[in-house]
């Protein structure tokens, strides 16, 4: 094996998170010397996006909800111009006892008018979000699903939030914490008591938002992706990043150096490589990263090895229009585990995005599986797209035998679990963390899953990079 390639920085991973990181270094601190390695083939992590036939659709990721972090981002390497916004007048739609009941983001009261609710569902739910709010008794951290129920009632934790947790975390609302699943929510109830209390007095202690770039300005509740879907973005960040990215280089031993930094071993389709850097930032999934630090770091090992990541699998169907498909547009449906239908969730992406889908088609993107149905992975594939569509011809009344399989993909580890106990977990792993000089993690596991959330953790990981590195001395 050569001598190590001398960098001050190693970002490894190439998702959303590492790209952010090496992108934010590259504007704030051009002086640093920054390599990216990813153990793929390609870039963009979980980010999937496939076209055929005019088609263009996604394997992971569907769409973004606009954050001032990611805004800026897609101006700075040259997307405005591919930017599309999802109608955010879309309902989206809960499945319950065999109807499809509308939420309309752009009118929120009604709700109240709605059959998904009874009457006593409806006024619990106003009494509890204006201050009617229990206390929590409990001495360990709460789920998600006691967290609604307290405030908002019964009907609601099971009706909204459940189906919302499995289309969003692909989790169980029992298992999962709130504090770490909906901290801003829950901050809400610190700040006032109960829901809207909170949001008014929240409102009124933030500063004004930061205004985004001209011509990429986003009205609330408008979701973005572009013309050439998701993975544009990790595309377009690589073409301007000026740091190498070395795909197919598969990091295997992270070592700590006594004189300060790290040697990063690999192997690439050329053999084995070496890097030697001051700072390292791992944007790896959990139980990679702990395979890294294991031999040295067993208890950042241990915490991280303890955060479950369920199996789910995406399936896209595309039906010919002209025969009932959808007789209401939609941005799509949830479903609840309690109605009988096996898939979590529906996004009907040719009306959320129609310029992604030829004429005479509609397209849905279905999801199944997750911590409440472990034994989808056990399934073979021909097997999950036939339980898909069949949910969808149950749930939507579509004619049988007439989908045409865009694609279909079987994340075995799919999205990190935010479990009961998970604030303190990460608490011991960041304690930990701070007595390991250089290292950093950055990766869907803290700080929120959403694409928008790991831009902003990507630039907060790139500021701690950045000061690191401006108080060492020398280079390796």
């Amino acid at each position: 094996m050569s001598e190590p390639i001398v960098v001050d920085v190693a970002v490894v991973g190439a998702g959303l998170s590492g790209l952010s990181v090496a992108w934010r270094l590259q504007q704030v601190a051009p002086q640093y010397k920054v390599v990216v390695l990813e153990a793929s083939d390609r870039l963009g992590g979980n980010i999937t996006t496939e076209a055929r036939d005019g088609f263009v659709w996604e394997l992971g990721p569907n769409s973004f909800a606009p954050t001032p972090a990611l805004l800026h981002l897609i101006a700075e390497v040259g997307l405005q111009d591919q930017l599309l916004r999802g109608d955010r007048r879309l309902p989206r739609y809960i499945y319950w006892r065999g109807k499809l009941h509308p939420l309309e983001p752009t009118r929120p009261l009604a709700l109240a008018t709605s059959g998904l609710l009874s009457p006593w569902g409806k006024l619990r739910a106003a009494l509890g979000a204006f201050g009617f709010v229990p206390p929590y008794f409990g001495d360990t951290d709460e789920s998600v699903s006691s967290f609604f129920q307290r405030h908002l009632g019964k009907e609601v934790a099971e009706r909204l939030v459940a189906p919302f947790v499995s289309g969003v975390y692909a989790g169980d609302p029992q298992q999962l914490s709130a504090a770490a699943a909906f901290r801003r929510i829950v901050q809400l109830e610190q700040l006032g008591g109960a829901l809207i209390p909170g949001a008014l007095r929240l409102r009124r202690q933030q500063p004004p938002k930061p205004r985004p770039p001209k011509g990429l300005e986003m009205r609330p509740g408008e979701l973005g992706s572009f013309q050439e879907g998701l993975s544009a973005l990790p595309r377009a960040i690589a073409h301007h990043l000026a740091a190498p990215i070395h795909l197919q280089t598969a990091l295997h031993q992270l070592t700590p150096e006594l004189s300060g930094g790290y040697t990063l071993s690999a192997t690439t389709p050329d053999g084995e490589h070496s890097w030697r850097a001051r700072g390292v930032v791992l944007a790896t999934p959990a139980y990679v990263t702990a395979d890294l630090l294991r031999p040295w770091q067993p208890t950042i090992a241990a915490g991280l090895e303890g955060i479950p990541y369920p199996a789910v699998a995406c399936v896209v169907l595309a039906y010919p229009t002209g025969m009932g498909v959808i007789a209401r547009p939609g941005f799509g449906v949830l479903i609840p585990r309690t109605q009988g239908l096996r898939t979590l969730g529906t996004i009907w992406s040719s009306c959320l995005f129609p310029e992604r889908t030829p004429s005479g088609w509609q397209v849905f993107t279905s999801f199944i599986g997750g911590a409440t149905d472990p034994e989808l992975a056990t399934l073979e594939p021909e097997a999950i797209v036939q339980q898909v569509q069949q949910d969808l011809e149950h749930m939507l009344a579509l004619p049988p035998a007439k989908a045409r399989l865009l694609g279909m993909k079987l994340w075995r580890r799919a999205i990190p679990q935010y479990t009961l106990g998970y604030p303190q977990q990460w608490q011991q792993i960041t304690h930990a963390l701070n007595h390991v000089p250089g290292l950093f993690l950055c990766s869907n596991y803290a700080a929120g899953v959403a694409l928008g959330d790991r831009v902003e953790h990507g630039y907060n990981t790139a500021a701690a990079v950045d000061a690191y590195l401006g108080g060492t001395y020398g280079s390796v």
